[in-house]
């Protein structure tokens, strides 16, 4: 059975419409999470949301619990995750109010945790496509639907902050090629592939960074203002996902049973107090 998982970004902590709808504390081995999941349905079709800096938006994102919330949505039967996020942009054609599916990550935060396997059982998984192609082609159905603007495939560069960028680093940034920056998808997508949930990103743009001309600051009152504006369009997107995502889920996903090729550790160097850590997350493979 699929299940879909939302974890809602800046300016998106809740969800409204929904059918039996209630939030759940969910306890793990490596914390608390942002906050309580809410678990609901829509048209008959189960949901879980959790925010990610919590309702109230209370955590800087270098402080997100990330192992803790991709062990507590597994725990509730997630299996597809899209992450909603509040980015800047790196491009001259992606302005505040566009959508990115992004197709790649790249990763320069250094002050987090960023595996679930890091005492006694070592994994390698593959990052090499770390998105879900059967969640970027439903994504493009719906943001078409819906009629808004949008880019398929993008490159987000993940800096730790909670500060912006300075300018040297925005034109350094641009220079790769990055498409949009943000501070969250890291360690998000490396986590949810360890745990092998299929996982996206919808990047909503909310300003150009500092290295535009003509947006040389980029202050949080510029940022809430198009972050209110996304954040209706998200509900929205959300809604016409959990209808649909199943349809184009990928058989060949690279998510899909990742483990069983990426732990390399002697079993007689597990403990039972690390196998019941990653008993949620690896358990499929371990416990064979």
């Amino acid at each position: 059975m699929n299940k879909l998982g939302i974890i809602g970004g800046s300016g998106l902590y809740s969800m409204e419409g929904l059918e039996d709808s209630k939030w759940i504390k969910i306890d793990t081995p490596w914390g608390n999470p942002s906050d309580e999941i809410l678990q609901a349905k829509l048209n008959g079709k189960e949901i879980c949301f959790l925010p990610r800096h919590a309702r109230g938006h209370k955590i800087n994102p270098s402080n997100i619990n990330f192992r803790a919330n991709i062990d507590a949505l597994k725990q509730l039967g997630v299996t597809d995750i899209i992450s909603m996020s509040a980015v800047g942009s790196l491009k001259e054609n992606l302005e505040p109010g566009k959508f990115v599916i992004v197709d790649q990550f790249i990763d320069r935060t250094f002050a987090r945790v960023k595996t679930f396997f890091d005492k006694e059982i070592v994994a390698h998984v593959s990052m090499a496509k770390p998105t879900s192609p059967g969640l970027m082609k439903t994504c493009e159905k719906v943001l078409k639907k819906l009629s808004i603007p949008f880019q398929k495939g993008g490159t987000y560069l993940v800096m730790e902050g909670p500060q912006f960028s300075s300018l040297a680093e925005s034109n350094l940034y641009r220079s790769w090629g990055a498409d949009v920056i943000g501070m969250t998808n890291m360690p998000e997508a490396k986590l949810a592939r360890e745990a092998e949930i299929r996982y996206a990103t919808v990047a909503m743009v909310t300003d150009f960074d500092c290295w535009h001309p003509d947006h040389e600051d980029v202050s949080v009152e510029q940022v809430v203002k198009t972050l209110l504006g996304n954040a209706e369009k998200a509900k929205k997107v959300v809604a016409e996902l959990l209808l649909s995502f199943e349809a184009d889920i990928d058989e060949k996903d690279p998510a899909n049973k990742c483990l069983d090729v990426a732990i390399i550790t002697d079993k007689k160097a597990w403990t039972k107090e690390t196998l019941n850590n990653l008993s949620t997350i690896a358990g499929r493979v371990l416990n064979k």
